[in-house]
């Protein structure tokens, strides 16, 4: 089943109109180790308004990604109830700006959205994220509060810990999905980074996935793959993740990091940001084994925004 027939299951279903639980099998195309080497970008400014540009300009800018009439998903962190300061969830500025571009690239319509961990509507507002947006006068931007409607169930096809798990509607038909973690902590993952951050937009029990967290970050990433990862390191944090909480876990560094390939773009911030081997990350070796990107360094290709 290729991508459009399975959207097409994925309508009916919605609808009512289909019984059996839509199936998704990555198919040999889709796999990262078949392409050329990948590129990771980075930019560096304390300007963080325009660092997000800057970082994807050597990509080919936002209109690479992002096509004219294009139905596009923002995924940001925003799951905690947390200031921007404390390096919890995506700076505002870093997801105003990805939002902008979206927009300014020919976007028929920007969907934002987190599955919070706290109660979403303060996660919103006190990540600033909720106020950003709102100084963004543009009816194509829809910033929604999901609820267990906005789920479907998607049977995935050689899952190895997870063969069916449930993902939001938003996700799942659009024409471009761009990924915005915060590179942080994780007192269970070690890491939180784009791979991570596919918890925000599935349904059913996050406790279920942390029985087999490195796995199933993995199966879970098959289903929906970024077409862009833009990871913000403008504050990063180094303990007590990753919900965080003390300023002085946070170190600033004024970075964004970008990639169409989300492994690399996690394996080059380990390294960069924390001083980690891509390897030593259990779920970014797991999504690297089944084919989702590319996790060894020699073989990426780093450019500087």
């Amino acid at each position: 089943m290729d991508r459009r027939d399975f959207l097409k299951d994925v309508a009916l279903w919605s609808a009512g109109a289909l019984s059996s639980v839509p199936v998704f099998q990555l198919g040999r195309n889709a796999l990262a180790a078949e392409s050329p080497l990948p590129l990771v970008a980075f930019a560096e400014s304390k300007d963080w308004t325009k660092i997000v540009a800057a970082a994807i300009a050597p990509l080919g800018g936002m209109k690479a990604f992002v096509k004219e009439g294009a139905d596009v998903c923002v995924k940001p962190n925003a799951s905690f109830d947390r200031t921007p300061e404390q390096a919890a969830n995506a700076h505002p500025d870093v997801v105003k700006s990805v939002v902008q571009m979206c927009l300014d690239a020919g976007a028929k319509k920007v969907t934002v959205f987190d599955r919070t961990l706290y109660e979403k509507r303060r996660c919103y507002i006190n990540s600033g994220i909720g106020p950003a947006l709102e100084t963004i006068k543009d009816k194509r931007l829809n910033l929604i509060h999901s609820d267990d409607r906005d789920y479907v169930p998607v049977k995935i096809e050689g899952g190895i810990s997870f063969k069916k798990w449930s993902f939001h509607k938003s996700a799942l038909h659009a024409d471009a999905y761009i990924n915005i973690p915060v590179a942080k902590h994780h007192g269970s993952a070690k890491l939180s980074l784009g791979l991570k951050n596919i918890l925000g937009i599935v349904g059913g029990s996050r406790g279920k996935i942390h029985w087999s967290l490195s796995q199933g970050i993995a199966d879970l990433n098959k289903v929906v793959r970024p077409t862009l990862t833009v990871i913000d390191a403008t504050r990063i944090l180094l303990r007590h993740g990753p919900s965080g909480g003390n300023l002085e876990d946070v170190a600033v560094k004024n970075m964004v990091i970008a990639s169409a390939d989300t492994v690399a773009a996690d394996s080059y911030a380990a390294k960069t940001l924390f001083g980690m081997e891509p390897v030593e990350i259990p779920h970014i070796e797991a999504a690297y084994k089944v084919g989702l990107g590319e996790m060894n360094l020699s073989r990426i290709k780093v450019l500087r925004g």
